[in-house]
């Protein structure tokens, strides 16, 4: 019972459904694992244990049982949800100082959806102040750590979630994406983090309701559990205009028979578009032709992204408009740099400016759509560099080449935000100095399904799903490339 804490999610909840294990041994589980490695992580810096017990008291008394059945019931697993997302009664900062003690009084649309459909919320994950960034680090909580080496950043925004599962903390970790907010994580961390389509998972509460830039969703440590979390959140949501109905077929079915990609296009650099390391190239093109052992036909290839890079900033920046501005006009002291110069950023470019990116975007979406009638799946790169020094904000190189901003080691994530498909992160090895890599794989819109068969054949290929929950190791930071 003491190592409850390495099952898969799947089969957690296989022996719940079975009352071979109860929700409440797995709570404890959860809790006597966060006791052993927060001190090195700083996954999980808000736990509400007490409320996570009585969640699972009320389970095992037959209560809070209605989506019982449903596609997606967890049965009393424990999970983390990510620390701008509301949850009834414990502490939710965003990251800020000026939420710092802020306690809602009623949960995210989507976490009451992750509870009503059994999943018991352990506490709340580290995240970059307001969701900005691919460093998990904030002013009220300081910095969270890479389990694979303690002195590296688990990257962001949803670092605290993807270290949670990679260590055997909890069994699923809720998420968001912007610019790859679920993807470098998973990436940096070797756990598995999907992005879906606009509309897949409400977003409930935000005020860019009618933007598809950010999105929510789930991490694991393998694709069959990722499946299992995405069903728990899939649907339609009053809340949110954009949301549309879970499909007929669940993500899990789907994952369990699962059908493999018949044409495979695979690119480093999008056509010479962004830099990446060059270990991290060759590591990539290496695995990414793995495919062809599944039967797949790999050729190399890229859609025509454009100046994709500055329409992701231009819409980005309206984004920050939108949920900034205000905050700013009050706060400005309490707000840290990359926060002001991106919403001012915005608030600096014309509407023309702003016309100009929305018709790019189109333009990509149709691209893209003439792209998919070839190809079943896109294979890129996770992230341009491997995890970088926990203590900075972004690497401080990508092959040689300085940053000109803190997004600019996210353009390889960014750009598949903009064009408007769905795209998982899955492991695909290690770097000369024991870091994880990992590659994006992107499928066609709202075809979540295809992807995670596709992704979920790649990591039996690969086996390294296996090698989770880790111990945290403690490491130095590595050389620049």
């Amino acid at each position: 019972m003491s190592e409850l804490w390495k099952m898969t999610a799947v089969e957690a909840v296989v022996r719940l459904k079975k009352k071979e294990i109860s929700p409440l041994d797995l709570v404890e589980a959860s809790a006597r694992r966060m006791e052993e490695v927060e001190p090195s992580v700083n996954a999980m810096p808000t736990l509400c244990l007490d409320r996570a017990r009585d969640h699972a008291k009320v389970l095992m008394a037959g209560k809070r049982r209605e989506a019982e059945g449903e596609a997606g019931w967890l049965a009393g697993l424990p999970v983390s949800i990510k620390d701008l997302t509301d949850v009834a009664g414990v502490r939710t900062t965003y990251g800020s100082p000026i939420f710092a003690d802020h306690v809602p009084a009623k949960s995210h649309p989507l976490v009451e959806r992750i509870e009503r459909k059994g999943g018991i919320v352990m506490g709340k994950s580290n995240t970059p102040e307001f969701g900005a960034g691919g460093s998990t680090f904030n002013e009220v909580f300081g910095r969270t750590r890479n389990p694979w080496n303690t002195s590296l950043t688990c990257g962001g925004s949803t670092g605290g979630g993807s270290v949670s599962v990679a260590t055997g903390e909890v069994f699923l970790a809720h998420g968001s994406d912007h610019g790859g907010s679920l993807r470098r994580p998973g990436t940096y961390c070797s756990t598995v983090g999907i992005r879906p389509s606009a509309g897949r998972v409400t977003r409930g509460t935000s005020n860019n309701l009618y933007s598809p830039q950010s999105v929510q969703g789930p991490m694991a440590r393998n694709v069959a559990d990722l499946a299992l979390f995405l069903d728990t959140m899939a649907g339609f949501c009053p809340a949110d205009a954009m949301t549309f109905d879970a499909p007929a077929t669940s993500f899990s079915d789907a994952v369990a028979r699962p059908v493999k990609p018949a044409r495979v296009a695979i690119t480093m650099d999008f056509g010479g578009k962004f830099e990446l390391d060059r270990e991290i190239r060759e590591i990539c093109a290496k695995t990414a032709r793995r495919f062809e052992e599944l039967g797949c036909i790999v050729e190399e290839a890229s859609p025509d992204f454009g100046p994709v890079d500055e329409v992701f900033m231009a819409l980005r920046s309206q984004q920050f408009v939108v949920d900034r501005e205000q905050q700013i006009e009050q706060h400005r002291d309490k707000i840290k740099p990359d926060i002001i110069w991106n919403t001012e950023l915005g608030l600096k470019q014309t509407a023309s400016r702003l016309a100009w990116a929305e018709r790019e975007r189109a333009g990509l979406y149709r691209r893209m759509g003439a792209f998919w009638e070839k190809y079943d799946l896109l294979v890129t790169p996770g992230a341009p560099t491997a995890a970088f020094d926990v203590n900075l904000r972004a690497p401080a190189t990508i092959n040689g080449k300085k940053l000109e901003n803190y997004m600019a080691g996210s353009t390889l994530n960014s750009a598949i935000t903009v064009s408007g498909s769905p795209a998982i992160a899955v492991p695909c090895g290690f770097d000369q100095f024991g870091r994880p890599v990992g590659l994006q794989l992107v499928g066609k819109p709202r075809g979540e399904a295809a992807l995670m068969q596709a992704a979920v054949l790649y990591e039996k290929l690969l086996g390294l799903d296996k090698l989770l929950p880790i111990d945290p190791k403690p490491g130095t930071v590595p050389p620049s490339s």
